[in-house]
């Protein structure tokens, strides 16, 4: 090739070998993009009281900062926990905090980079059995993704892989907080509600069966307005990194709580709020939490941002 490049177009051997590098070095940034992954995690989300109001004056575009965009758009996919049911159907359960959103904000959440909205919380039930199915819906017509969702309660509590490259990546999502006047049947539309010993089981079958494979698991649970987990939590999170979680995502308290390294893998016990009304300085701040994935290892890091009215930003 050398001789040919030499003869033919008259291209020195100093030059030939700075285009073999440059070509290297191409390549090489390539297959670094090509094999990673960029899994970004935010709070709760929430379309209803103040930020309905804030919607209905400003639009739906108005919640999203230029600084959430610009990391949205260079992730792959996005995931947040959806706090309120959306739908048009208003059958409001006997609670005291019911929310719904309107189905058709849904598309712009798509348009502004979050790929999935986990749906195992508190409220999604918050207008019912209808209501629930109606909001998984919505969430699938709007081109995104239901998490922690079921048809049964072992449809509801399967683990979503979310990614295949570059090696598969599973969420599981479960819902540990006690749900407000709402009828849980197995065999009825609901969100999973799996214990810890039941999701610890699926952990190590998933594991046994794919050992490079990912699981990210996902906790709608503690207590609320809160900095610090309960010692239970602290177990339980210990049991599914025994059982191989790779990462331990939470949140219900609406606050940032203790981010702990346990066998070098990371627990975020609470992320806090992403799209909240809630205006207290301790409710005011959440995280973003980026994994990259490769082929032979992950990396996982966080963005603190401040929430001002409504809005998050950084």
């Amino acid at each position: 090739m050398l001789e040919v490049l030499t003869k033919r177009f008259g291209v020195s051997k100093f030059m030939y070998r700075l285009l073999i590098i440059l070509l290297c070095i191409t390549t090489t940034f390539s297959a670094c993009n090509s094999d990673e992954t960029t899994v970004v995690f935010v709070g709760d989300l929430l379309l209803d009281r103040g930020v309905r109001t804030r919607i209905e004056h400003l639009g739906m575009d108005n919640l999203f900062h230029s600084s959430i965009d610009s990391v949205f758009t260079e992730s792959d996919i996005v995931v947040a926990n959806l706090e309120c049911p959306a739908t048009s159907i208003n059958a409001p359960i006997n609670k005291k905090f019911i929310f719904r959103a309107e189905p058709d904000w849904l598309a712009s959440l798509k348009d502004h980079g979050i790929t999935h909205l986990n749906m195992a919380n508190n409220h999604s039930m918050d207008q019912g059995r209808d209501g629930l199915v109606d909001t998984k819906n919505n969430i699938k017509q709007a081109g995104l993704i239901p998490l922690g969702y079921g048809k049964d309660i072992k449809k509801a509590c399967e683990p979503t892989l979310i990614t295949n490259k570059p090696r598969n990546i599973y969420v599981l999502s479960s819902l540990q907080v006690p749900s407000e006047n709402w009828v849980f049947l197995e065999d009825k539309p609901c969100v999973c509600e799996d214990s810890f010993d039941e999701i610890s089981n699926k952990i190590l079958r998933l594991k046994n069966k794919e050992p490079k494979a990912i699981v990210i698991v996902q906790l709608h649970w503690g207590a609320e307005h809160t900095k610090v987990p309960l010692i239970s939590q602290k177990q339980q999170a210990y049991m599914l990194i025994d059982a191989g979680a790779d990462v331990i995502i939470g949140h219900h308290s609406h606050t940032i709580q203790t981010i702990e390294m346990y066998k070098e893998k990371p627990i975020y016990y609470s992320i806090g709020n992403f799209i909240f009304d809630q205006n207290k300085p301790i409710n005011s701040k959440g995280l973003l939490v980026q994994l990259k994935v490769r082929e032979q290892d992950i990396f996982v890091s966080d963005i603190e941002f401040d929430i001002k009215n409504c809005s998050p930003k950084f």
